[in-house]
């Protein structure tokens, strides 16, 4: 069986679902000016990093109202915000994280969000201390597809990348993992699940399906 050490976690979409109020929220706004919102083809490629789509271009390209930017993104903010607070933990997160520990292995997030968008939602979720380490976006750090916090994570845990398990919900997600050496379990929601997840050594539809064990069983 394959020796893994560690469970290097992403975030948005993958413990805390995230996506879908941002992405409802732009859809809003869209349609509040106008234009034909971006398909979940389109808004794909946005998942798991930043500015990989020019959302606000695309929107002025396709309004037919005038967009007051100021306005647009507090009211699209705010939006996605009152939707992500009725969120909760997604399913078998918390499971998996109790295995992990039962296991005796390290505990890491690596996110392409920005520190206090990762560690205000953890926190918020009673589940920062669970984390040894959180690897995020920030200067000198490349959001994914680069294997950055990937790396930053396994390092700050004193872990091989080939001894550590991602656990990913799209494909920039996986991309990254895989770049860093990491093995890579997918877990896609209702954005990503059409996407090309190949890259992922093992798809599963949700933690709470299967054991951690179980995953890291296939691997082998």
């Amino acid at each position: 069986m394959t020796k893994i050490e560690a469970v290097v976690f992403d975030f948005d979409g993958l413990i805390l679902d995230t996506e879908m109020a941002t992405y409802v929220a732009w859809q809003e706004e869209f349609v509040a000016h106008g234009g034909e919102p971006p398909s979940l083809e389109e808004y794909g490629v946005e998942i798991g990093t930043v500015n990989a789509l020019d959302l606000l271009a695309l929107l002025r390209e396709r309004a037919i109202e005038a967009v007051d930017v100021d306005a647009m993104q507090a009211r699209r903010k705010g939006r996605r915000d009152d939707l992500i607070a009725l969120e909760i933990v997604r399913p078998g997160v918390e499971a998996w994280l109790d295995e992990a520990d039962a296991r005796g292995l390290r505990l890491a997030v690596a996110s392409s969000s920005s520190p206090p968008w990762v560690e205000g939602h953890l926190e918020r979720l009673g589940l920062r201390k669970r984390f040894a380490h959180i690897a995020s976006r920030r200067s000198g750090v490349a959001p994914k597809p680069a294997p950055d916090t990937y790396l930053e994570a396994c390092s700050a845990i004193r872990v091989a990348p080939r001894a550590a398990l991602a656990v990913e919900d799209s494909p920039n997600g996986a991309l990254a993992a895989k770049a860093a050496g990491l093995w890579c379990v997918v877990v896609p929601h209702a954005i990503t699940e059409s996407l090309d997840l190949s890259h992922a050594d093992v798809r599963i539809d949700s933690l709470a399906m299967t054991t951690l064990g179980d995953v890291i069983a296939k691997l082998g």
